[in-house]
């Protein structure tokens, strides 16, 4: 399970989410189908509160290029690996507490609960590093 019902704890403060539509066409632009993603609301969170630390390695493409130019000539195998919901699939070190999307109280008396978010979560600031910690570990 990736979110608990929870009632906000002091001192912490709630982010808020919403939801993202996309249209997917196909190549001959007709519509191929209709996207939502809930996304968490990033520009609230607070440093030290919600987070601590956002830094993720990252590679300039020159390194990319020079990589692939290297590979046939010291016969190296090369590997691509692509991984869909990435950010969904790693523990959050920090508590972070997020607001219910609207429409999903049914209860009044769960109209003050927020989620507390046990994995990482598509828009919080952490999600690119709490992926590669994770990523790191298996390789």
């Amino acid at each position: 399970m990736r979110i608990g019902s929870w009632s906000l704890p002091p001192g912490k403060k709630v982010i808020g989410c919403k939801w993202v539509y996309t249209i997917k066409l196909n190549l001959d632009r007709s519509l191929a189908r209709l996207k939502a993603s809930l996304v968490a609301k990033r520009y609230l969170q607070v440093y030290k509160l919600n987070y601590v630390d956002t830094f993720s390695p990252v590679t300039k493409m020159i390194f990319v290029r020079i990589l692939v130019s290297l590979t046939p000539t010291y016969h190296w195998s090369l590997h691509q690996l692509d991984i869909k919901n990435a950010f969904l699939n790693d523990i959050l070190d920090e508590e972070v507490y997020m607001e219910q999307q609207s429409g999903f109280v049914a209860q009044r008396e769960c109209a003050k609960k927020v989620c507390k978010l046990k994995k990482s979560f598509y828009g919080l600031k952490q999600s690119q590093r709490a992926w590669f910690g994770c990523f790191a570990l298996v390789i």
